[in-house]
This record gives C-alpha cells, structure tokens and sequence, in this order.
C-alpha cells in the first residue's frame, strides 16, 4: 500500500509548488508557503489517525475509512485541473490570483488529501510493526527489518513518482493526468489491504491514549500544592491484569501530583480525581520523548527547502539531457535511487557488521541513527548554499546555465540522512511508548516534519521581512520570482548554522534519555494483545481475541496458550 500511494504523494510533494506557480499562478514565496503549509498540515493530521486507531478504530479500518477520503481530494484535484474555467485566466500581479469559488475548490482538495493521507500515514508503521510478536525473539529482530523495508517500499514508490508522474504534470502540463494516476495508484493500494484484511493481527482500539494524557495533567494541576509523599508506595496504584504496571520514577516529579490520592478520598479513586502510577509513569515516558521528537524539527525545516526552494532552483538551471528535457521536480530521484541501493545494503551488510563490533542487535541505537542523519542535513544545507552560488555566479558573470545535476549533491546527501532520522525515529517511538499509544506516538515521527514545513513557511516570512530592509533591491533572500537578483544561498546557510546548533541541542537529550528494558516492552507486548474491554474468559491463560487475523478471532478466544 505504501508502496503505491507514494507514487502519487511524493510526485504530489516535489511538484505541487509548481502546480500553485503555473496552474493557479501563485508567486515563489507563496507557492513555497501554501505547498510547506499543504504537507505541514499532512502530517499534522497523522496524530488525528494514530489517536482515532488507538481509540475508537483499529489500524487497519482507520486506513480503509480515510483512503476514500483521500481519493475524494484527487477527484476535486483532476475536476479543477482539467476545467480550463476552475482555474484563473492568468497572471494578475497579486501573490495569488486564485479567489472565490476558485479558491474554495482548491483548498477543499487539497486539504481532503491532507485529511486522508495523514491518517493513512499515522497508522500504517504501527499496524505492520504488530504483525510481529514482540515476546518472540526470533520476530522481535524483524521489526526493525520491517522499518527498513517500509521506507524502501516508500522510496521506491517515491522514484516512480518524481520521475513520471511529475515528467507528465510539469513537461507535459497533463495535471489531470498525472492527478489521475495518483489516484488510481492509491486506490490500488487501498485495495491491497483491504484484500490482507481476514489476515491481519488487528489490535482492538482501548482508552483513549489521549485523554489518559490530558487526565493526569488535569490532576496534576489541580493538585498543585498537594504535597507528593516521599515514600513512592504511598501513591496510588491498582492491580489490573489487564495493565502492566510501571515502575516509578524520580523524573518529573510535579505529574506524581496527580497521583496522590488525599486525605478522604475513596481508595477506589475516580476518573479525574486521582490517577494511577502507571498512567502516570505513562506520561512520563512520553514527556522524555518530546525533547527527541523537538530535536529533529529544524531538519525537517530542511527538508522543506529540497521540496519548494531547490525545485525553484531547478528552473534556473540546464534541464536538459541531449534532446530530453528533465523535469526540475524530478531531481530528488536522485537521492531517491541512492536510497533504493543504501536500505538494503543498510540491512544486509551494514547492521550485521555494526552488530558484531557493538553487539547491540540493531547495529546502533535508535538515537544514534537519528544523529547521523541530523548532522548530514547540516552538511547538506551547506552544499545547497554552496551550488546556488556557483549557479548564480555563472549567470551573472558568463550568462550560462549549470545542470540541474548540481543539484544532487545536497540532494543525495540529504536522501541518506532521512533514511537514517526518519526510520529510527519511528522504530524508537514505536519501542518505547506504552503500548495502548503505539500509533499515536509513531506518528510523532510525522509531527515532526509537520512542524518543520510549518516552521519553514515561518521562517521564510520572518527571513524576507527582515533582510529586504538589507538588500539594495528590496528583496528578501528568498522574495520575488527571480532567483537570480536574490540570496538563497543566505537562508541555506542559515539553516544549516540553526542544523549545527540543533545538534549540539540533541546530544544533550539522546545523552539524557534512558531506553526501557527489554523486558518492559516484552510485557507492554502482552498489554497490547489483551483488551481491557474484551478479556478471555478463561482467565490469565487464553489467547487474547482482540490480536489475531480475523478469520480465527473465534476458534482461539478460549484456547489456552502453548
């Protein structure tokens, strides 16, 4: 599925800023801010789809009921595309000529994308990630495998995308054509999991992971000048078979506040009123993981840039190959191709000799691999700077084009640091959350570049009002459409100086952060496949019928385990 629906995303993504640019005739900076907003907003709505799949649907029906939605959008997207009339006349000197019910149907498609491919993306790592018992130690080392190959199915996916589909929306001008094939391939896609659906391992949806968060806050904070008992047995805590209780921590001492139950309360406690350690210990675990998920927001920043700004580029450089014109949007198959021979070089040569010199199974922690993709995005930033001064250069002194394959450069070395960031972010939020908030706190990984994008239209409107007042022109860094009487090269510099800080930042916190025990996940494993709201019948010793394949949920409710 992923596989599928990246054909479109991605080609969507690399090429939506020149769609906004030629189509609906927006200016550079507003076509890079509506197309940073578009994707920003994406993975903003991942949370929405791993908090409804944790609560109220399983995984895999979140996906099944927001894929329409998403292909409702790509509808909206051909209708207005092919429809010469739905569309501004032409340029009209504005930042954007697009008004009135022009602009309603613009947003309505875009946004429906937004909706559905969001929630599609919060849910997808979560529910293949349980195809694999945890408790299992000859499954349990296919689950970082499984994060591997799903970002090769995305990159792959991806390369057929920023090489066709965007060869047909911006050389052809076909947008209806190319919108068409997305939304076929994504709909294809759909169908390949529904087709999976009797033989899925489906987690039941429990209590909202959301609201547990939001509860001990609440208490915490009504609670404020309670007076947390220094022996840690003193705080309130039931014994449920159906939970797995955590240990206590000495770390954030303000939320045990909560969980203090008070003179004259009920030992039983009530909703709201006081909460257990474990819930408590719950948003712990996640408190320590926001400085982690903070961190890797500028290198989203960045990667915004190789989206809209480097695609700008692209059109002020020589695009073509003898007789054969390459679409600007199609540089990132380049990173895109490295990554397709890097992943499985990664996981069949890589980590088995990283394994035998670290001993850890993974070959290096999670955090680790986040680090080096957060310092190749520095370097990245600093080539990017670098080749838009050599392409500016040669314009003006020698009035000659350099080829769009400059561009690569940056580009490949940022493909190989969002392989590293992207996919060990997911595997480590995926570990190391409680297990009832495993969707939810994968799709962190995609807040993160939710914030980024939006981060990135912040900064490129903060950057142009300040540094215009500088420029002899009136122009900021990155204002106007010509880049050749303006400074990119200036905010690629400056992101990768903020990169360099943000790193140092890191170190601190993937130092401060403590993993959980083995055996802690091995036992949120057991909380995940047993439903509060459904328990076996035959007491600790059933197969839990919430976490088996459909056609088998009622033949193994009540067998008892080997």
């Amino acid at each position: 599925m992923m596989f599928l629906d990246n054909i479109g995303f991605v080609a969507n993504a690399v090429s939506m800023v020149l769609y906004f640019m030629m189509v609906m005739f927006f200016d550079v900076a507003t076509a890079a801010t509506s197309t940073t907003n578009l994707l920003g907003t994406t993975f903003l709505l991942t949370v929405v789809g791993g908090f409804i799949s944790d609560t109220y649907l399983t995984r895999l029906n979140t996906c099944l009921i927001f894929g329409p939605i998403q292909l409702l959008g790509y509808m909206l997207l051909v209708i207005q595309s092919h429809n010469k009339d739905l569309q501004p006349a032409g340029p009209c000197g504005e930042k954007t000529c697009v008004h009135g019910s022009k602009a309603a149907l613009l947003y309505a498609s875009i946004y429906l994308l937004a909706l559905g491919g969001g929630a599609i993306r919060g849910c997808v790592p979560a529910l293949g990630a349980d195809q694999f018992d945890y408790k299992n130690p000859k499954e349990r080392k296919y689950i970082a495998s499984f994060f591997n190959w799903l970002l090769l199915s995305i990159t792959l996916g991806a390369s057929i995308g920023v090489t066709f589909i965007v060869y047909i929306n911006t050389v052809k001008m076909e947008w209806d054509k190319g919108f068409i094939i997305s939304m076929s391939c994504s709909a294809a896609g759909l169908i390949f999991l529904a087709l999976g659906k009797p033989f899925y391992r489906v987690r039941e949806p429990g209590n909202s992971p959301l609201f547990r968060v939001l509860e001990v806050f609440a208490v915490a904070v009504k609670n404020w000048k309670v007076k947390v008992p220094e022996n840690a047995h003193e705080l309130y805590q039931v014994k449920n078979r159906h939970e797995k209780p955590i240990t206590h921590t000495e770390q954030f001492r303000f939320l045990d506040k909560a969980a203090v139950l008070g003179e004259g309360r009920s030992a039983e406690g009530k909703k709201w009123q006081v909460c257990t350690v474990t819930q408590v210990e719950e948003v712990k675990i996640l408190t320590r993981m926001m400085p982690i998920l903070l961190s890797t927001i500028i290198m989203n920043t960045c990667l915004a840039q190789l989206q809209t700004v480097s695609v700008t580029q692209g059109s002020f450089m020589d695009t073509k190959i003898r007789n054969f014109t390459v679409p600007p949007a199609s540089i990132p198959v380049i990173p895109l191709l490295f990554m397709s021979v890097l992943i499985p070089v990664y996981e069949f040569a890589f980590v088995p000799l990283l394994r035998r010199i670290t001993g850890h199974p993974n070959g290096i922690t999670h955090l680790q691999r986040v680090g080096v993709g957060l310092v190749l995005s520095a370097i990245s930033m600093t080539v990017a700077g670098i080749v838009e001064v050599k392409r500016r250069n040669q314009f003006i002194q020698h009035r000659q084009l350099i080829s769009l394959f400059w561009l690569s450069f940056h580009y490949a070395i940022f493909g190989i640091a969002d392989m590293f960031t992207l996919i060990g972010l997911m595997e480590f939020f995926y570990r190391e959350a409680p297990a009832g908030m495993r969707s939810l706190a994968t799709s962190f990984s995609f807040l993160a570049l939710a914030i980024g994008y939006y981060l990135s239209s912040a900064l490129v409107g903060i950057i142009n009002s300040v540094t215009r007042k500088h420029t002899s022109n009136g122009l900021g860094w990155v204002e106007g459409k010509n880049l050749n009487i303006i400074h990119v090269e200036y905010f690629y510099w400056f992101l990768a100086i903020l990169s360099v800080l943000n790193f140092a930042n890191y170190l601190y916190w993937a130092n401060w952060y403590k993993y959980k025990e083995e055996e802690d996940v091995a036992g949120d494993e057991e909380l995940l496949l047993r439903p509060s709201n459904n328990p076996s019948n035959v007491g600790d010793t059933t197969v839990p019928a919430s976490f088996v394949s459909g056609n088998q949920q009622a033949s193994l409710s009540t067998q008892p385990q080997n």
